[in-house]
């Protein structure tokens, strides 16, 4: 390590103020500081001496996601074998189901940071500031909430929409209204619907070697848009009625094993993720929880109005958590300390919203059955708000101590 920082040394003089490459002094400072903890200490003032830096921080997002994506990656290859047939699927191995998997999600991440940085890159350089590390947990993220088959060209448009419409016009990290990941999937979501959903949700090899119908809706999908019965029901026969390819019980969903988003479809990785957030101080308990309560409270008056309905307002709570990109979205997406509400109880009342807003996309809108995602949005917007009301409220009840 000596070398490589002596050599950083050398380097140094044309990176900064006067010399010739001053102009990419953000990257060199962007290197350097990945491969090296910096001198600067704080030794005296009024400051918060904390060994968990910007970088840290987001470096420990990323281990959190680390199940998601590496179940996302076996999971994709799983679903290959899958739809050749129960023969294929327990022919593939583990190692095989990964490789394959790995084969389509990897370049994803790939074109996601190359596109992705090279925006932040841009704006650091023009605007003369160091490389916001925000964009390491931004370029994992997106790759995790878009199915598999999505055409690299629209990642790459994805991201930068995100980058630049939903960060860098706000002025970077820190100052940016909606969390970018969400804003690259939903501007893929309506601008190329037909990469995003219907039946692209899984790798398939040739149309000859499918069961029939294994392409077919998503679980949300079959919920919302069942014509008759109960929506747990046509789950259920969903899977009968296509020769038990697919196979969308509880305890499927909530393992992971389905068709879906890459890094969306296990319950199970995403909690263990949700738990190192939570363990390292990281994310927000309050959101997650409050998410949660949201949800299932909204799901108990869905379900009690909507006895005898044949569609997702017949779906339990319990469902509802291990489908779609709600657990996600909890976890990874709610969460976003810039994004979020930052007061204690405006956290409460953010998630709750969240897990309501949810349901309700779910259940009375069928066009777009899956609603975690708009729901985020929607309450980064009214976050500002929500603290707000919360911060002034507080300040009314400590002046009415103050005067008594």
């Amino acid at each position: 390590m000596k070398f490589i920082h002596d050599q950083f040394e050398k380097l140094r003089p044309l990176f900064s103020k006067g010399g010739k490459l001053e102009k990419l002094h953000a990257l060199f400072e962007a290197q350097e500081t990945f491969l090296f903890v910096l001198p600067q200490r704080t030794t005296k003032g009024a400051h918060i001496r904390d060994a968990l830096d910007t970088k840290r921080l987001m470096t420990m997002v990323i281990v959190a996601l680390l199940p998601a994506l590496l179940f996302g990656m076996w999971n994709v290859g799983y679903q290959f074998y899958a739809a050749q047939g129960p023969q294929a699927r327990a022919a593939a191995g583990l190692l095989d189901c990964f490789l394959k998997g790995a084969w389509y999600v990897v370049p994803i991440i790939i074109v996601s940071y190359a596109a992705g940085g090279f925006w932040e890159v841009l704006f650091a350089v023009v605007r003369k500031h160091e490389i916001n590390e925000g964009f390491l947990v931004t370029g994992m993220l997106l790759p995790l909430i878009v199915p598999p088959t999505i055409p690299l060209w629209q990642v790459a448009v994805g991201i930068s929409f995100g980058v630049v419409i939903g960060k860098e016009v706000f002025g970077g990290t820190g100052m940016n209204v909606f969390n970018p990941a969400l804003v690259a999937r939903a501007f893929l979501f309506f601008a190329y619907a037909g990469q995003m959903s219907g039946e692209v949700w899984t790798v398939l090899p040739a149309k000859d070697m499918l069961v029939d119908g294994y392409s077919g809706a998503t679980p949300l999908s079959v919920a919302a848009l069942n014509p008759s019965g109960p929506a747990v029901t046509a789950l259920t026969d969903f899977a009968a009625n296509h020769g038990g390819a697919v196979d969308y019980s509880w305890l499927s969903m909530f393992l992971g094993t389905i068709p879906g988003s890459i890094g969306e479809t296990s319950t199970l990785a995403i909690l263990i993720g949700a738990a190192i957030l939570i363990a390292t101080g990281i994310g927000s308990w309050r959101i997650m929880l409050s998410s949660v309560v949201g949800m299932v409270v909204m799901v108990c008056i869905v379900n009690a109005f909507g006895a005898g309905a044949v569609n997702a307002r017949t779906l339990p709570a319990h469902f509802h958590l291990v489908m779609g990109g709600f657990a996600f979205a909890t976890v990874f997406m709610a969460t976003d300390p810039v994004s979020a509400s930052a007061t204690n109880t405006g956290k409460y009342i953010y998630g709750a919203l969240i897990g309501v807003m949810t349901v309700l996309i779910r259940c009375f809108n069928p066009a777009y059955p899956e609603g975690a995602m708009l729901a985020v949005l929607f309450l980064n917007a009214f976050a500002p708000l929500i603290d707000y009301v919360v911060v002034n409220r507080h300040m009314a009840r400590r002046l009415r101590r103050a005067e008594a």
